[in-house]
């Protein structure tokens, strides 16, 4: 194991996410495509809202077993 890894075993990566970002914002600011804002970031934004979906329906399925266990020890 090499130095670097012996201080921090958890190295910073790109996600497929940032890539594309960073590669959409690069076309837009090049002129090579003409989209809103809105698309340019939308890999951003569409993983938070994924996350946030995903987040709630874990949210609902737990507070639903949590009822029907309260509901069997009445």
């Amino acid at each position: 194991m090499d130095e670097y890894n012996k201080t921090n075993p958890h190295p910073a990566g790109c996600s497929i996410v940032g890539v594309l970002t960073v590669v959409f914002i690069a076309l837009k600011l090049t002129g090579v495509i003409n989209w809103s804002w809105w698309w340019v970031l939308s890999p951003i934004w569409i993983t938070a809202l994924l996350v946030f979906a995903l987040a709630f329906i874990a949210a609902v399925v737990i507070a639903v077993i949590q009822k029907e266990e309260s509901d069997k020890r009445r």
